[in-house]
């Protein structure tokens, strides 16, 4: 017997349990949220727990529909945002393009409207997908602008984006057939390590009392339930993800992981979680690929929130240690954005900007008064995109004995700071008010599974990393940083 089969007894369990099951057999086509691959003669397929397709190879894949290609003319309704720029151009080359990706970095196959478009990493047909690759394949919105992902989270002025992708399907190729419950492996990368949902540890998910507000599990099982393409290591990737399958801007793909990961934390039927936490593990693998391969996220103000928590989680719930080594090259926006220092208003637990239209200097030392014109813009980003969408993961983080793990203690000192009810630093402000956005999120479930629960977390060891991150010549560096 094949080492990834898995007993019938098991392949029962999991399609009683996750409620999908599609036999393993030859198939000559297969189709994904509208995408179809078809093979020159029928290959063996199956799906993985997530749903996404994987094929046994090699294989020829001689069409994917819709096209790919170059279309006769551009609908796309093009806007500069308020900093008056746009990552997109009219450009009729490619439409509905798809790409095998090894790293992370700053070029993309699916359309030519979208920054960093590269034609010569552009999917030919046909094409031998050999095991261990992984097809991307995407479908493009004709016409822009197109509904927002999560709408239902924001203000009506965001109801709409200009994402050029509409959908996202991946077709794994492997050299075996994996068992019922195997995860998808990420889809980045020529290594596609298998991980099995027989390896999830319930027990370890929290049994918090609801409190008022739980969001509908079967909405966020669909925020979930897609691929999140995230190899491109540019803001402009907001403008080019598929608006069908993921957010667009780090402060709502944070904002969806920490309440996910509170709605995990809640005492609840374990059925009623399963479908979620399988979908959040999925997606710490495939961040997990990304960071093993060259991914990083440190862009700007709100751009890169939400993908450190993922990995962890998912190495928690496999109890995987794997998922806990990840290279230097591997860092995160909230740890690069909180550091130790002796604030204006006496705070000592800081927040910086790193990137914004250039590189951006710390300002929170230095008095209001001081503060040139991008200092007054790293401040409205503090308030308006970053801890806001972090204080979920954190708590989630807690409750699951995952600070030491983190291995940046400021992230953790600096949410306090933002949550914290009352004001130590009157005083020392002045006449400057406190910003009213602090104490508070933008996702009331959060905000009061914070107060419910924050004073009460268990005690646990801190890691004892203290770094801020700076820029060095033309890159960015870790250096030692004390805590007060």
């Amino acid at each position: 017997m094949n080492k990834f089969i898995t007993p019938l007894s098991l392949l029962f369990l999991v399609q009683v349990a996750f409620g999908q099951f599609v036999s393993v057999k030859h198939r000559k086509e297969i189709s994904q949220y509208g995408i179809t691959w078809e093979f020159e003669k029928p290959a063996l397929t199956g799906q993985f727990i997530s749903g996404d397709w994987w094929v046994v190879g090699p294989v020829t894949v001689v069409k994917i529909t819709p096209a790919p290609g170059p279309v006769s003319g551009d609908f796309s309704k093009i806007k500069v945002n308020r900093w008056n720029d746009t990552s997109l151009k009219t450009d009729t080359t490619m439409r509905n393009g798809s790409a095998i990706v090894l790293r992370a970095g700053h070029r993309q196959s699916y359309d030519s409207r979208a920054s960093a478009f590269d034609l010569e990493s552009c999917v030919k047909i046909p094409l031998k997908l050999i095991p261990n690759l992984s097809l991307i394949s995407s479908i493009s919105n004709l016409s822009l602008p197109v509904d927002n992902f999560c709408k239902n989270i924001l203000w009506e002025g965001e109801y709409q984006c200009q994402n050029v992708m509409k959908a996202v399907a991946v077709l794994t190729c492997l050299e075996f057939v994996p068992s019922p419950d195997a995860f998808r492996p990420p889809y980045v990368g020529s290594e596609k390590p298998i991980f099995r949902a027989a390896d999830i540890k319930w027990n370890l998910l929290p049994s918090l009392q609801p409190v008022v507000g739980v969001p509908s599990w079967e909405e966020y099982e669909r925020y979930f339930e897609r691929p999140w393409i995230d190899h491109l290591l540019s803001w402009s990737q907001q403008e080019l993800v598929p608006n069908e399958n993921q957010p667009n801007y780090g402060r709502e793909y944070s904002r969806l992981v920490s309440t996910a990961s509170l709605m995990l934390c809640l005492d609840v039927p374990k059925e009623k979680k399963e479908k979620l936490t399988v979908r959040l593990i999925q997606r710490g693998i495939d961040l997990y690929g990304l960071a093993m391969n060259g991914g990083s996220w440190n862009e700007g103000g709100g751009h890169s929130s939400g993908r450190k928590w993922p990995i962890l989680f998912a190495g928690i719930m496999l109890e995987n240690d794997d998922f806990f080594k990840l290279p230097e090259t591997a860092f995160f926006q909230e740890d690069t954005q909180t550091y130790y220092g002796n604030g204006w208003f006496g705070q000592t637990v800081l927040w910086q900007m790193i990137m914004h239209h250039g590189k951006r200097d710390s300002y929170e030392e230095k008095r209001p008064e001081e503060w040139e014109q991008w200092d007054k813009t790293s401040e409205s980003y503090r308030v308006c995109c970053t801890a806001v969408s972090w204080v979920g993961t954190a708590l989630a983080a807690r409750y699951m004995r995952n600070i030491k793990t983190w291995n940046h203690d400021a992230f953790f000192d600096y949410v306090d700071r933002w949550m914290q009810e009352d004001d130590p630093y009157e005083e020392g402000r002045g006449n400057r008010k406190r910003p009213s956005g602090e104490t508070n999120t933008f996702d009331p479930f959060v905000t009061a599974m914070w107060k419910a629960y924050r004073d009460n977390a268990p005690e646990q060891e801190m890691s004892g990393i203290h770094r801020k991150w700076i820029w060095r010549g033309n890159k960015g560096v870790w250096i030692p940083n004390e805590k007060p």
